[in-house]
């Protein structure tokens, strides 16, 4: 499998933002961990991934979720190591039909595709480039500093919250919405 890009924006774009060379290893660390909070958040890893193999239990029904999307190519679907063709997909929304009706219970899918997207959407690459900008600025300092009988407390700053940009992002590309319930 050739895995997504590590990033899923420009350590360029964030290095302009914070005038910091684009390979200080802290910039890259804020962007690495931004794009595993967006990835993590969407449920999928959202750039371009080819050639990818993945293992799904049959469900017993007509669909089956596969864990990423756009699918670009299905290259080979097999149920139990027998090959299966005629298999449907609906591409945006990462789905795929069986042939006969529905996928037998208790069988292993080997799904061996293409999925994601090249160029990684301008509104994803932003929110990322903003999450790595406050990350990077997040000083995870003293948080409470104790002498004597005198205790002073300063405010936790590791924790970073998201923006209403994030979040309609995340909201447009995640998938399998069903166990929000």
């Amino acid at each position: 499998m050739a895995g997504p890009e590590p990033y899923l924006a420009e350590p360029a774009d964030l290095a302009a933002l914070l005038k910091k060379p684009a390979d200080d290893p802290q910039l890259l660390a804020a962007l690495r961990a931004a794009t595993r909070r967006f990835r993590g958040q969407v449920r999928h890893p959202v750039s371009l991934v080819t050639d990818d193999t993945t293992f799904l239990d049959g469900t017993g029904k007509a669909v089956l979720q596969l864990p990423a999307a756009p699918v670009l190519a299905v290259h080979a679907v097999e149920v139990d190591g027998v090959p299966l063709t005629g298999v449907k997909v609906r591409r945006q929304a990462g789905l795929l039909l069986h042939p006969d009706g529905c996928w037998p219970e208790w069988s292993e899918v080997t799904v061996n595709w293409d999925h994601g997207l090249d160029p990684v959407p301008e509104d994803v690459a932003e929110v990322v480039v903003d999450q790595a900008r406050v990350i990077y600025r997040t000083d995870p300092a003293i948080q409470q500093v104790t002498t004597g009988t005198e205790s002073v407390s300063f405010a936790a700053t590791a924790a970073v919250g998201i923006t209403e940009q994030w979040r309609a992002a995340v909201e447009a590309y995640r998938l399998n919405r069903g166990d929000d319930a």
